[in-house]
């Protein structure tokens, strides 16, 4: 009972420090430009590999998955079924969520793609992308990420001539 206190109050901040983080706070972090340019990075890296790439940035968790301690792997799982990352023909859709007010970064790949890449090499890029942010550098460190993302989707799930898109190439703020 002694540790019920620190407990609620822990999770009262966590989801006062998440609701602080909104849409402004995503925009300023991923302007125009980066959004763009994270848009032109996954086109261009689908023409060298079978996956399908999305990424997803949400400032905050709302006030509720915040107090109810939802983990990013947990957000990052309900987005994916949410925007259908899971719904290609091949079971190739990687998803990059950022979860901007826990500094965190996951990446939910589906069966084929993800039976094929290492947690090592899904890690590998997540750190790109966190020490970067750590740096305050959003914009060079998520280019970097998908770089490394599609070289590496390229070696393990290359290209096998024309397909159709089957997902959006634009970046999601939430």
């Amino acid at each position: 009972m002694a540790n019920l206190p620190a407990t609620f109050f822990g999770r009262c901040k966590r989801a006062l420090h998440h609701m602080r983080h909104g849409t402004a706070h995503g925009k300023q972090l991923f302007p125009t430009a980066t959004l763009q340019a994270i848009e032109q990075a996954i086109t261009q890296g689908e023409q060298r590999h079978r996956a399908e790439v999305r990424v997803i940035v949400e400032p905050g968790l709302d006030a509720r998955s915040a107090f109810n301690n939802t983990s990013n792997r947990q957000r990052a799982r309900a987005l994916f079924a949410q925007y259908g990352v899971w719904d290609t023909e091949e079971n190739c859709g990687v998803l990059i969520y950022i979860n901007l007010a826990a500094r965190e970064v996951d990446i939910v790949a589906d069966r084929h793609v993800g039976r094929l890449v290492s947690e090592a090499e899904w890690q590998t890029i997540c750190r790109t992308m966190t020490s970067g942010f750590a740096q305050g550098d959003y914009h060079a460190s998520t280019l970097s990420a998908l770089e490394q993302l599609n070289t590496l989707l390229a070696r393990h799930y290359p290209s096998d001539g024309k397909r159709p898109n089957q997902l959006p190439n634009d970046a999601v703020i939430l």
